[in-house]
């Protein structure tokens, strides 16, 4: 059994939308605890993609606030996500190509962190994506 907690969306949306006050005091302590290393808490993919998506379908937040306000949370040592380190170049490619959604973003860097150059998909938004060949799949001979 792993000791370590699973940390769910509505905390971080609270922690780092401050829309609730009670929720958002607690969501603090929880993350300065750890921030200090005082406690570890574990996210998933999931948790960061749901996060920017209510922070910008509902909340109205632009992709530049949602980077500036989820990247530093990721980083903290205590945040246990597996391939952390490849968001900074996720959110990049997510504030600077407004065509595609935050989990496109996602997936054309772990797909070049990955080794894979080639990406099948009817999304042209991928063909301007430096390292990225888009590749369509094609009808069969008949």
């Amino acid at each position: 059994m792993d000791s370590i907690p699973f940390l769910d969306t509505n905390v971080v949306v609270r922690f780092v939308a401050q829309d609730h006050l009670d929720h958002w005091r607690r969501a603090t302590e929880l993350f300065k605890s750890v921030e200090r290393g005082e406690m570890r808490v574990r996210i998933t993919d999931t948790v960061v993609f749901e996060t920017a998506y209510v922070l910008e379908d509902p909340y109205g937040w632009g992709r530049e606030p949602i980077r500036a306000a989820l990247t530093p949370v990721i980083a903290f040592d205590g945040v246990i996500l597996p391939d952390k380190e490849i968001y900074p170049d996720v959110f990049a490619l997510y504030v600077s190509r407004r065509s595609l959604s935050f989990a496109d973003c996602y997936h054309a860097v772990l797909s070049q962190h990955l080794g894979c150059t080639a990406f099948i998909s009817f999304d042209r938004g991928f063909d301007r994506i430096p390292g990225i060949t888009r590749i369509e799949p094609q009808a069969p001979n008949r």
